[in-house]
């Protein structure tokens, strides 16, 4: 069994939701995929929360652009026997978001402790309605809502992982699926006394892949992104960089926390007190080799 992470550039478009597709296909035995936001939801979810906040009623249109990319994206990828089902989920979390921002809009006075709750509410959308596109996209995948497995607590009014509750959780929700294909979100969570939505931080849907993967001791954990792997200097300022075929846990630890931006830094944790190797492959170019962390 293997797990594969893909980021919001991997499921931003039509094109790399195909590829998303094959990708998965291709792969022989079980395989469960998390999946980020589509690109740049994320941001558009934060900039719509802080909109309603200031009573500033442009928040509508944008919310207006959100839904319409997702149910474009929808008639572009889903089969059509799928897409009503699929529309119709997406629609029932817009309108959760219209609910959201309206109480934000309206009410003056909310404390901030609760803002915060409805702050991360309003992002998990992103994940969930992004999952619903994969889960429709994928013949046969059987959908799983993370938030179901992956536990936070609060620490100095930090959200914090719940490790123990959380790989038990994963072992019994997710290892107990024979389907060939799962589809769960990264990034977001739940709190295990509050029941409130929270997340893992941004960036945090490698962290779930890989929490999903050393719970389960995956054969293999793979990140797809928008780069063929680690690199040897940045290739947006260094023409010459090059890919770096193999690297291990340490050195790519290393980088993450100097500031490379390949895969969120507490990633590697779970998987290499476990051996599991990590792959870092490219989404828009499945063909080229990667990078391999072990």
């Amino acid at each position: 069994m293997k797990v594969l992470k893909f980021g919001g550039t991997s499921v931003g478009s039509a094109a790399s939701l195909q590829n998303v597709k094959k990708i998965v296909e291709a792969c022989p035995g079980q395989v469960i995929v998390v999946v980020s936001a589509l690109g740049g939801v994320t941001n558009q979810l934060l900039d719509m929360t802080n909109r309603a906040l200031d009573q500033d009623s442009s928040y509508e249109a944008i919310l207006e652009q959100v839904r319409q990319r997702h149910l474009d994206t929808i008639a572009q990828v889903v089969p059509e026997a799928m897409q009503q089902q699929c529309n119709a989920i997406v629609e029932q979390f817009i309108d959760g978001l219209t609910s959201f921002y309206s109480m934000l809009f309206i009410n003056r006075d909310l404390p901030a402790d609760y803002i915060g709750t409805l702050r991360d509410a309003i992002v998990a959308h992103g994940e969930i309605m992004s999952s619903a596109i994969v889960s429709c996209l994928i013949d046969g995948a059987e959908p799983h809502f993370a938030p179901n497995f992956i536990k936070t607590r609060t620490v100095d009014g930090e959200h914090a992982l719940q490790a123990e509750l959380t790989e038990r959780l994963i072992a019994q929700e997710l290892g107990s699926s024979t389907a060939r294909c799962i589809v769960t979100q990264g990034f977001i969570a739940e709190d295990e006394h509050t029941g409130h939505k929270t997340n893992l931080g941004r960036g945090g849907s490698d962290y779930t892949a890989a929490l999903v993967a050393a719970a389960l001791k995956a054969e293999s954990l793979e990140i797809w992104t928008d780069v063929d792997g680690f690199m040897t200097a940045d290739p947006r300022t260094h023409h010459d960089a090059t890919v770096i075929d193999t690297m291990t846990y340490e050195q790519a630890q290393a980088m993450c926390d100097a500031g490379a931006k390949v895969i969120y830094a507490p990633t590697l944790r779970p998987v290499a007190r476990l051996h599991i190797p990590v792959w870092v492959k490219n989404t828009f170019n499945p063909g080229a080799r990667g990078t391999l962390i072990h």
